[in-house]
Order: structure tokens, then sequence, then C-alpha cells
């Protein structure tokens, strides 16, 4: 028997979702009785975790751990021998807790989300005070501050609650940061993100101190955005971004760095988690793996649920179904000041858009229309991690790992012959019916990469704090690609045809000048090495922190950077004109760039803060086209296109600057909000040596998003939140419309290069979610509306072989405008148990 075909948009499948989300839900009231949700008004949970010094990591037992509940009832624990601590009994809901140890700045930490479904596990870090007579009355209130010790500016903390609390995030890393001052979405099918007007290509991903690659779904190589992120925020634990004047630890990026890390699983009790959305079914399980030496667990999978739904025989409104699936795990066995574990990520994807059997009434959401294409990627991390505390004042990390990435696409060319005995949809007299598909495209590029990392801190004294380190990364290339050649040839050209070795060394070492609790220096040096020929020797940093009062910081960053080129541009090949061939880019430069950067902070009251950052950065060293043109590397790496550089030189100059503003109400009386607005100049100089817009000048973005959580009963919680954006868009320049109908791609009037602007980009988000906590269990239902009005954001211009039903093809430019995402409602249910 046939399956059945069902034709869906988004918001039927979402809807399914919600009525399949019902059905389960009703089993789960038949199998756990109401009384049971109405017992979890006297359920409680755990609070426990541990308590180290920031610089050295060792516990520091006797610390105490109090528990400010919503009555303002006191409770809590002293830390043991081990820095461990446990608060039992605590109620359901948000809970705060302040953390004093003798010589030590206390530390508040607020809105700590308690469920039903599990426990909650924290690693409280406290840093040494210069004055050390009794207890510091400083208090650190730990609200998006960065892990790094050795930060002073541009830099900004998240936590899984950010990544699902923020409307239009999709629990992602990088769309939840393009909420952050001076950082932009590219494209809203992708989460590349624009940081101070550089280009997406300039990010850096870490996890766990090693740098790895796109960690996105259906990611084309070189690219460090994509559709779907492969990092699940279930597996995350606080992590860090900086946007600017990094520290000198971190290397090979211009823009900014995402350094995450992975939780450890729950090393006392199981627990489970299972979730059903829109963007993937998945299962989580985290538990001991042994209690007595607390060694844990943490695995995670997902798979494409629209995928699920075609196996089911649902169709979703194209063939064009976008297959995935990704897994995340870790092993900790912790020791005596001292832990070892293993960790990994990783993810595959595949796309197959068969435009040959397509009707004459539809058309692809995906792809080009004049073939069909398959495509498929998949990236991978696996590696191990050992930290030990040396003694009180000393700290080492030594990190090892192999990662992988691919993509693999082939192409097709659809050809068609003319049937008069049909009509044509376009002009009414003959209809084109498929004939054959010709071979143009086939591509495969692997890059596998050994890393190391080895790091230590040691603490010279409580004003003086010493890190040192080294990043090694050995990769391995296989790069394949080839494309066919239509008359007067008829054969195939090979692009890439390379196999072979390089080694990126990065050694760094930073210090860390306490004069006074208020006042803090930190200095480093970075230096970077390439095997095809690069070096950058000294790379300085510097900042400074300035608290002026118990409302005001002042801070302060400067320093070099500097960052290889795509990968594969590397060995992109030309005829040398001795019937061989030359890698005429090998010998590519780092591209340069000095930041400086001056902050602000004002606290106008303990939950709200307004912040303002200025900065300049100068970008050198960029490759450009050694033939005068307007190409410059600085405008690439947003799309799902790669680009075949002609030969380049490291002439290309490039200028970023404007300020930018953050005015945030931290969650408390169960609401917040955050404001931001950034005004930015972005400009370069190609090898033609004029000073245009770069493509990523927007002038200004404004961002706007808030929540408030409403309470059901006692323990569990209805929330609603929005988020507005309103930005300038990209840049673009007049089209040559005759050289696109000759070459059938869109061609640009090239000495007008970004001398226009698409329309400026507005879109509101809103996102519904209700938590139910029964006992020992706990019930989340979620639905993100994306672009609610609908707008149509216009995201480029495409060149369109076939007229538009009643358009004259005779007087059809072939120009048309590819609109952002529109509409998309995103339903997820989960539990927690």
């Amino acid at each position: 028997m046939k399956n059945l075909k069902v034709k869906c948009s988004p918001l039927i499948i979402n809807i399914f979702c919600f009525l399949l989300f019902i059905w389960i839900y009703g089993l789960l009231i038949i199998s756990f009785p109401i009384d049971s949700f109405v017992s979890a008004q006297s359920a409680t949970q755990t609070i426990r975790g541990r308590v180290i010094d920031s610089e050295s990591k060792f516990p520091l037992p006797g610390a105490h751990v109090a528990l400010i509940t919503d009555t303002a009832h006191f409770s809590g624990a002293a830390t043991d021998e081990e820095g461990a601590f446990r608060i039992e009994n605590v109620p359901l809901g948000r809970q705060t807790i302040k953390v004093s140890f003798l010589g030590y700045k206390q530390a508040v930490i607020a809105n700590i989300i308690v469920t039903a479904g599990k426990e909650v596990v924290l690693n409280i870090e406290l840093e040494e005070a210069v004055v050390t007579v009794g207890t510091v009355e400083i208090i650190a209130i730990k609200r998006n501050e960065v892990m790094n010790e050795m930060s002073t500016v541009s830099a900004k903390a998240f936590t899984v609650e950010e990544t699902e609390r923020y409307a239009g995030s999709r629990g992602d890393p990088a769309r939840m940061a393009s909420n952050f001052a001076g950082v932009t979405g590219a494209d809203d099918s992708r989460n590349d993100i624009v940081v101070r007007g550089n280009s997406p290509l300039s990010i850096l991903w870490r996890l766990e101190g090693i740098p790895i690659p796109n960690p996105n779904h259906f990611a084309i190589s070189g690219s460090q955005g994509g559709p779907v992120s492969i990092l699940n925020n279930k597996v995350l634990a606080s992590s860090d971004f900086f946007t600017g004047a990094f520290p000198a630890e971190f290397g090979n990026s211009t823009a900014a760095v995402f350094d995450l890390r992975m939780r450890s699983g729950n090393n006392e009790k199981h627990e489970f988690n299972g979730q059903l959305g829109f963007l993937g079914t998945e299962l989580s399980a985290e538990g001991p793996v042994s209690r007595e030496k607390k060694s844990s667990y943490l695995l995670n999978y997902r798979y494409s649920t629209l995928d699920l739904f075609s196996f089911a025989g649902i169709k979703i409104g194209t063939s064009a179904i976008p297959r995935y699936q990704d897994a995340a795990f870790k092993l900790n066995f912790p020791g005596k000041n001292s832990a070892f574990s293993l960790f990994g990520i990783g993810g595959m994807s595949k796309i197959t858009i068969l435009v040959h059997e397509q009707k004459p009434d539809e058309m692809e959401i995906y792809g080009e229309n004049d073939r069909d294409q398959y495509f498929n990627s998949g990236m991978g991390v696996a590696g191990l991690n050992y930290t030990r505390s040396f003694s009180s004042n000393t700290f080492g990390k030594f990190t090892a790992a192999y990662s992988t990435e691919q993509q693999h696409a082939y192409h097709e060319l659809i050809y068609y012959t003319r049937d008069s005995t049909g009509k044509n949809i376009i002009d009414e007299k003959d209809v084109y019916k498929f004939d054959s598909l010709v071979p143009i495209l086939d591509y495969t590029y692997t890059i596998g990469k050994a890393s190391a990392s080895l790091s230590v801190n040691h603490k010279l004294s409580p004003k003086h704090i010493l890190k040192g380190g080294v990043n090694i990364d050995e990769y391995f290339f296989n790069l394949i690609d080839s494309v066919y050649n239509h008359a007067p040839a008829y054969d195939w050209k090979t692009r890439w045809d390379y196999n072979g070795t390089a080694l990126l060394l990065q050694p760094y070492v930073q210090l860390k000048y306490k004069i006074s609790d208020q006042l803090t220096f930190n200095a480093g040096l970075h230096s970077q090495y390439f095997s095809n020929g690069s070096l950058s020797p000294v790379e300085p940093r510097l900042g400074v922190r300035w608290s002026m009062s118990k409302k005001q910081i002042f801070g302060a960053g400067a320093g070099l950077h500097s960052q290889l080129q795509p990968l594969y541009t590397y060995y992109y090949r030309i005829p040398d004109g001795q019937g061989g061939y030359a890698l005429h880019n090998r010998k590519m430069d780092f591209t340069k760039s000095w930041h400086s950067v001056v902050s602000y902070d004002y606290l106008f009251f303990d939950n709200l803060r307004m912040k303002a950052e200025g900065y300049y950065q100068y970008l050198y060293n960029v490759p450009v086209t050694i033939k005068p043109s307007t190409f410059s590397l600085i405008n690439q790496g947003s799309g799902f296109a790669r680009f075949f550089p002609d030969s380049l030189e490291n002439t290309g100059t490039g200028l970023n600057y404007g300020i930018d503003f953050t005015l945030e109400k931290f969650f408390s009386k169960k609401y917040f909000f955050m404001a931001t607005a950034s005004l930015y100049d972005s400009r370069y100089r190609g090898s033609d040596g004029i000073l245009r817009d770069t493509d990523f000048k927007g002038d200004y973005a404004f961002n706007f998003l808030g929540s408030r959580e409403f309470r059901l009963g006692k323990k569990s919680a209805f929330a609603m939140g929005a988020k507005i954006t309103y930005a300038g868009n990209k840049r673009y320049g007049p089209v040559d419309t005759l050289a696109s109908q000759i070459n059938q791609e869109i061609i640009y009037i090239d000495s007008l290069r970004n001398t226009m602007q698409m329309p400026d980009y507005f879109r509101i988000d809103l996102k519904i979610n209700i938590r139910l906590n029964a006992l020992k269990v706990t019930h989340e239902i979620g639905l993100d509306l994306v672009n609610i009005l609908n707008r149509k954001n216009v995201l480029k211009l495409t060149y369109a072989p076939n007229p538009p039903p009643g358009e004259n093809p005779l007087t059809y430019d072939h120009i048309e405008e590819v609109p952002q995402l529109g509409f998309l409602p995103i339903f997820y249910y989960k539990v927690d148990f």
C-alpha cells in the first residue's frame, strides 16, 4: 500500500507536533495521576557543587554557602576538604546563593532555576582579594561575568538558560549572541554572525580549550556558520564570548571567539531528558559511572524531526528533506585535586535537491533551479582533558583531541527538450520536457586535525597571576574538486587536487597584576606560526579594569591579532603555462588586526546596568587580487557558496570603528529586558586603491528583547518573551545585466561595488513556554514564533534563468530579490526526570 502523502507548511507541522504532544501528555496523565502535580507543591530539590579558587582551581574547604529563598529565609552549608557542599530540601523556582570565604571576595549567584526533574550542580570560583584581613566585603554578583580571568573588555558570559530564554535564539549560541551589542545576523536561514563589521569568517570556535571545525550542519568549507547548530545546549556549561581585544591565549581570529565548555554529568543520580520539536527529536542521559569514585557520564543524541516525518510519509512542502543527526558525550573521572575526562561532539547532514522531478507549479525552496544537487557534510571532535591543582597556587591543564570535517557535493545540469503538444506556464505556447542530466560539479573536501593544548596558571601572590601555554594544531588535507567545461572543450577541469599537511603553532604568556581590589592590569604576548610560511612573532595584548566606585567600572584593552585564511584557498591551483599547475596562493600570509576598546559600565540599581563600549579596529595584510580590482577576502564568508580567488597578495586593508550601548535589566521580580544599540562604520581598500564600504556595513543595529514570567501555582511557571530587531542591511552594487545573462549568474559592475544598500532589516519574534513541575519530573512546552509579521527582508540578488508567470520573456532582466526567512513557528516539548 502506498504511503499517504500530505503536503504541509511549517505551521501545519508544528500543529502536528502539538497534537502529538497532547497525545503523549495524555499518556503521562494516565500513568502519573493529576495528584502527582498537586504533590509537587511539597516537592523540593538539592543544590550541590564545589567552591574553588578562580586561579589555581584549588578547593576552598570551610567556605560558607548560603541559600536566600523567596521568603528571605537563609539556610546553607559549609564546604568540606574537597570544597564540596550540599543544600537539600531547596524549594522549586528561582533561587539565589551567596558564597563567602576568608580572604576572598564574596560571590552572589542569582536566578538559579530549581526544578523537580534535575539536581542543580554548581562549580563556583572565588577570587582571592588583595586585602586579606577578615572576610572581604567586596561582593561579586555573578551575572554575565566571564570565566576567563584575563579578560577586561568586550567579553560576555552566557548560560544554557540564556540560549533558551531569548526569543528567536532556538537554543543556538550563535543566534543568541546576535542579541548582543555589536553583533548582527548575516542570514536568517543560517547562524553566521557579523561582529563589529567583520566577516563571519573571522569567528573562532573553541571547545574545552581546543579550536574546532565549524560546528554546524550543512556547513560550507571555510565558513563558520550553518542552518542548524551541532552544539546542543544541554551538554554545555557556562561559556564565554569575546568580541574584541581578547586575552593572549586566543589566536587565529580577528573578530570574535566562542570559548565553550562542556559540563560534567550528575555523579550521584541518573537523570534523563527527552525532547520533541521542529528542529529535532532528541534524548539525553547522565549519571554516575561510580558513585564511590564520583565519576560520571553525559550523553546526548538528536535526529532531524523533518526526516522522521518523511519516514512516516508526511510531505512537508519540499522533496528536499534536510536530514541530519548529531551526538555529544563526556565521561568525567575526578581524582584528588585532579580530573580526567573524555569528550566529543559530532554531526552529519545530507540534502538531495532533485529539480528535474519538479512539476511546473513547484519550485524548490533550496538550491538553484537549473540543476540537481547532492550535498552532505559532517564534523566531529573527540578528545581527552586532564586538569590538576598542584598546590594552592598552581594549576595545570592539558587537552588533546582529533577533529575532522568533510563536505561533498555533486551537481548535474538539467537539459530540456521542447514539446509543442503542451502549454508552457510562462508564454502558454510551448512546454519544456525533461531530457537528460549532465554532471557538472564533483568535490570532496576532507580536513583532519590533531590538536594539543597545554596551560599552567601560577599565583605568584594575591596580586600577581602568571599564565602561559601553547596550542598546537597539525592539519591533514585531502581536497578534490572538478568542474565540467561545456563547449568548446567538453572536458573536466580539476581545480583542487591536494593531499598534504600543515602545522599551526601558538605559544602565549600573560600576567595579571591586581594593584588593588579595585584596579587590575593585564598584559600578554601571543605568537603564531603556520608552516606554509606565515609568522607573527610578537602580538602584544594589554588590558585594564578599574572599579571607580560600587556603581562604575572603567575598562580598556588593546592588542594585535592575526588569522589564517580559509584553509582550502591555500591549495586552489591554476595552470602554470608549462603544462603543469601552480598553487598560486599557498604562501598567503595571516590577516592582521589591531584592536583598541574603551568601556564604561554603570550600575543604576542592583539589577539594572548600562554599558557603553567604543572601539577602533585596523586590519591589514588582507588578501586582495594582484590585478587591480575591488575583491578582498574581507567581504567573504556568509552563505552557502565557496569562492575561487585569482592570484592574491596581502596588501589590502580594512577599518571598523563604532560604539555599542547596552541597557540591561537582569532577571528579578519575574522579568528581564535588554536593549542594545550599535552605530558603526566598516570600510576596506582593495587592490584598486579605492576606499569602499564592506559588504557587511549596515551602519546601525537596534535590538530589544525581554521576558515576563508568571507563576502557575507555587512551583510551575509560564513565560512570554519577545525580540524586536531593526538594522541596516548589506551593501551591494549595480548589476551588469548583459554580463549576467551571458554567464547565467549574477554579475555586478565591479567599479561600483557596494555603492547601494538593501532595504533596512526589521523582524519581531515571540517566545512562549510553560514549565510544569511534578514529583521528580519537569515538563516544558515551548513555541518560538520567528518573524511573526512575515516580513520579506531582502537577503541578496540572484540570477533567475526562467521568467516567473506573467513576465514577458523579452523584457525580463532575470534579476530577482531573494527574501530572508519568512514566518516560522518552532514548537518543542521536553521532559526531565
